[in-house]
């Protein structure tokens, strides 16, 4: 029997044109109020037999607003983001244009002096396919935008640049079901 892993994309903690990489800023006002507007949708999910979040402010705020009394797990944490950390993307690109570059041309490159992409994604995918499938059918985890494009790219086995081509907005879903090693994405409502 497969497992059902349903991703809820942390509530916001600033404008989308002061995210910064590495983030850990509570939820903003803007967040709290998206994240009323869109609970009744959201709620349901805690009834999921495990509930986890990854370890930022804003993620494991949002799964207890949601009362999911989620359980923080480490390896959901952010792409480490060396020096970069707390810059905005258009900070980066003034002070290290040619790093930057690099980094967004090679998913093995880590000129931040942090994580490669290509090893958040692994570690990402490390800990879906580590997921209990025994007893277990359905399993929530409000987690970073950046961790739930990570996922998706590891469950798809897509190439490591479609991460760049993968929107996720705050409050926002994605269901995967399978088992390790073979995922699929389940779009849309119903079972």
């Amino acid at each position: 029997m497969g497992v059902r892993v349903t991703l809820v994309a942390a509530a916001r903690s600033s404008d989308l044109y002061d995210e910064r990489f590495d983030d850990d800023r509570p939820l903003d006002r803007a967040g709290w109020h998206d994240m009323q507007r869109v609970a009744h949708a959201l709620i349901p999910l805690a009834a999921a037999d495990l509930r986890y979040c990854s370890p930022t402010l804003r993620s494991r705020a949002t799964g207890d607003a949601l009362g999911y009394a989620p359980l923080v797990q480490p390896a959901l944490r952010d792409c480490d983001m060396g020096r970069w950390r707390g810059f905005t993307f258009s900070e980066v690109a003034a002070r290290e244009p040619a790093a930057l570059d690099a980094w967004l041309a090679d998913p093995r490159a880590a000129p931040h002096g942090g994580e490669p992409l290509l090893a958040f994604i692994s570690r990402i995918g490390g800990w879906l396919d580590t997921r209990p499938a025994e007893d277990i059918t359905a399993i929530v985890a409000v987690a970073e935008p950046a961790v739930v494009r990570a996922a998706l790219v590891y469950a798809l086995k897509a190439p490591p640049r479609t991460y760049w081509y993968v929107d996720v907005r705050p409050l926002s879903t994605v269901t995967l079901t399978g088992a390790p090693g073979r995922w699929n994405l389940h779009l849309g409502a119903g079972g």
